[in-house]
């Protein structure tokens, strides 16, 4: 696993909807729970990131807890080590949800020892929408995020892969969303159709944000862009964008290296000659670089999109990927 810079606050993206307050019970404390992860009968599920807590709470509603380890955005998932009340957390859950592929591998490590432990991970739904997952667990998910999509990784990133940031893509949330109907309906039967019928409807709910990026694909297809580093990759890729960064630049900024000097002037050379027209800005990872990058795009009138890889605080996870979508369109002009 490489290095990753420490995450230096964040930045509110644009929202076309008022915030609500979710995930009030989240927090990186020792679940309260008794054995076999249940406060007073509830079942409690624990999520690797408050973004996963966030889909976890849509289909949980009103009947289990949901408690997030990660919620503060200068956390690094790619290189948190969870603390022994985290790892009681995760062991004690009735339900564990987390990205996969490599991204909150902490989770992995802990429940290698915690087999028994049911979970869902986001990371094994992607390219098999659809598909019937009420049956994974962590086993398997432990095995496919080491085996079969290795190119996950980060060392392994290219612009035509998959990368691990799947949360960007509306129908892997939608599938996770509803892998975790299916097991909170088993740990809980008495309400298994409550949680059905939140899955089904947070699955339509994302809809308005593949609208948005259908209508993106359909007015500017294939319209180049610029990024700083790959986190908003499915959504760029849904709206039949071209990333045109040069990869030795996303790469070494997602890895917390500084680009090489060749890199980062075929990088400015996209903001100066306006052979983008977009900026897409992680201002999670913020350094020296990539607010140099920021600059000089607005410098040249090319417009910037924030994106984050933790949910700002009082925002859905429905909200947050609505407003991302939104903004990209405006900033390409997409009515």
């Amino acid at each position: 696993m490489s290095a990753f810079s420490p995450r230096t606050g964040i930045a509110a993206i644009a929202l076309t909807a008022a915030a609500t307050t979710v995930l009030a019970g989240c927090s990186s404390s020792e679940s309260s729970g008794s054995s076999g992860g249940e406060t007073g009968g509830r079942p409690t599920v624990v999520a690797s990131t408050n973004v996963w807590g966030s889909v976890a709470e849509a289909v949980a509603g009103d009947r289990a807890d949901v408690q997030a380890i990660i919620a503060d955005p200068s956390a690094d998932p790619h290189s948190y080590e969870a603390s022994p009340a985290d790892a009681a957390a995760l062991s004690r859950a009735s339900l564990v949800v987390y990205n996969g592929g490599g991204y909150d591998e902490f989770v992995d490590d802990v429940l290698a020892s915690e087999s028994d432990v049911p979970s869902v991970d986001a990371y094994s739904f992607l390219g098999d929408h659809g598909h019937d997952h009420a049956d994974e667990t962590s086993e398997a998910s432990s095995d496919q995020a080491d085996g079969d999509h290795a190119d996950g990784d980060h060392a392994g990133h290219d612009h035509s892969g998959e990368n691990e940031h799947v949360w960007y893509d509306p129908e892997v949330a939608a599938a996770t969303a509803e892998a975790v109907a299916e097991q909170l309906g088993t740990i809980d039967p008495d309400n298994a159709s409550y949680y059905t019928a939140n899955a089904e409807a947070f699955h339509e709910d994302m809809h308005q944000v593949s609208d948005i990026t259908d209508r993106i694909a359909q007015q500017r297809p294939g319209a180049p862009v610029a990024q700083t580093e790959p986190i908003a990759h499915y959504l760029l890729e849904n709206a039949d964008l071209d990333d045109r960064t040069p990869e030795d630049f996303e790469n070494a900024i997602e890895e917390g290296n500084d680009p090489s000097p060749a890199a980062i002037a075929a990088t400015r050379d996209l903001l100066t000659s306006r052979s983008v027209d977009v900026l897409v800005y992680n201002v999670q990872t913020e350094d020296n670089v990539t607010a140099d990058v920021r600059r000089v795009a607005e410098e040249n009138g090319v417009p910037v999109v924030e994106v984050t890889e933790t949910l700002p605080e009082g925002v859905t996870y429905l909200e947050w990927q609505r407003g991302a979508a939104q903004s990209l369109a405006d900033a390409l002009g997409v009515a």
